[in-house]
């Protein structure tokens, strides 16, 4: 199901497959937007919850949009903030009129309607905009079930209160592990027509093969001509494997994280520059990369940085991995285009490995569970 598109929006188009760097608090941690053009990095996401508390979407919005105050000027997708207050157990209240939460910053009570996600994210100004969903612990059937329903409800609730011209509107999926939910709510929503498909509450805790199980089911009922997005979602292996079942669209907080720990990816898994190896290897991270940090830096050096706790060394870091997950989009893309994607793939499981697994290939990989990477509080 691999194929290659472009994603049109008002700051540009996205050519996809496409891995969006993540910027939660309007910054990818440690790059500058430079940076982030010179990796030509053409959409990132922010998040509508941390924005709304800290420093509010009306500053934003005073201060000429979210794209302004950042200096981007490129696309831009704005989450709902759906998983966020979801990781909020114990401080939060559902119900069919929206959420009731406590902010993890100071324990102020704030409330989410679909109609305010929807304000929210139009005084923002992105170029993507979610609807307001229910991210459901995905192997518990009747709380995913009424998780679903609410969700569906909350969709047409924000599809009615979207007015901004411009901003694409995007429906989430839900319904957890449950294949037969999940083609529900993809029928349910595909016949509210949005421009922009998302397939929400995965990686929360569900293995790689429930995940592409789920992915199997829902992607070829989505319309083929709108892209489908992977909500939180994006280790090499998983850009991979999704693209393979039909995903256009990615994201994930793993790569900046990563740097900032001290490990970095390569075609053969994850790095840990901490290793005492490390400390002479006057090597790049890799030889054949293109990155500023690869093209100018040794193991050693970076070593050096993250043994002593320089913020250079998170930032080296993490242009590495943000421009490793880019130029792999890029790759799938042509491979797809080229017709050689089933090739690329095998190529790809050939040599990397997943981490903290056996030497990987796909059935190992299914086996693996995900771990919560989305943007955790």
């Amino acid at each position: 199901m691999a194929r290659a598109g472009t994603l049109y929006t008002a700051h540009g188009s996205v050519p996809t497959p496409i891995f969006c760097p993540v910027g939660t608090q309007a910054t990818v941690k440690t790059l500058s937007p430079d940076d982030l053009v010179a990796l030509d990095a053409p959409m990132i996401l922010s998040n509508t919850y941390h924005l709304h508390l800290r420093p509010s979407a009306e500053l934003i919005d005073r201060l000429g949009g979210l794209h302004r105050f950042m200096a981007w000027p490129r696309a831009i997708l704005t989450d709902s903030g759906g998983f966020q207050v979801f990781s909020l157990q114990g401080l939060r209240r559902v119900s069919d009129d929206g959420v009731v939460f406590k902010s993890h910053l100071d324990g102020s009570e704030h409330e989410f309607t679909p109609e305010r996600v929807v304000e929210i994210q139009q005084l923002l100004g992105s170029d993507i905009a979610m609807v307001l969903d229910e991210c459901a612990v995905p192997h518990e059937r009747i709380y995913v079930m009424e998780a679903m329903r609410r969700t569906h409800l909350w969709a047409e609730r924000c599809q009615r209160a979207h007015t901004r011209s411009g901003q694409l509107l995007f429906g989430i999926v839900q319904g957890g592990i449950f294949e037969d939910l999940r083609a529900e709510s993809a029928r349910v929503l595909r016949q509210m027509d949005f421009p922009g498909y998302a397939i929400g509450g995965l990686s929360v805790g569900e293995s790689k093969a429930e995940m592409h199980a789920v992915l199997e089911a829902v992607t070829p009922l989505l319309p083929s001509d709108r892209p489908r997005y992977l909500m939180g979602v994006g280790s090499p292996e998983d850009l991979v494997e999704g693209v393979a079942r039909g995903i256009d669209v990615f994201d994930c907080v793993l790569p900046t994280r990563l740097a900032r720990n001290g490990a970095v990816l390569t075609r053969d898994g994850r790095l840990n520059l901490r290793n005492a190896a490390n400390k002479e290897d006057t090597r790049p991270i890799e030889a054949d990369c293109s990155c500023y940090t690869c093209r100018t830096f040794t193991r050693a050096y970076l070593r050096h940085l993250v043994i002593s706790s320089e913020v250079l060394g998170l930032r080296l870091n993490s242009i590495h991995n943000v421009h490793f997950m880019l130029q792999l989009a890029r790759d799938l893309r042509q491979a797809v285009l080229g017709g050689t994607f089933a090739d690329f793939r095998a190529a790809f499981w050939s040599r990397y490995q997943v981490a903290d697994s056996p030497r990987a290939h796909p059935q190992t990989a299914r086996k693996t569970t995900t771990r919560t990477t989305r943007g955790e509080l």
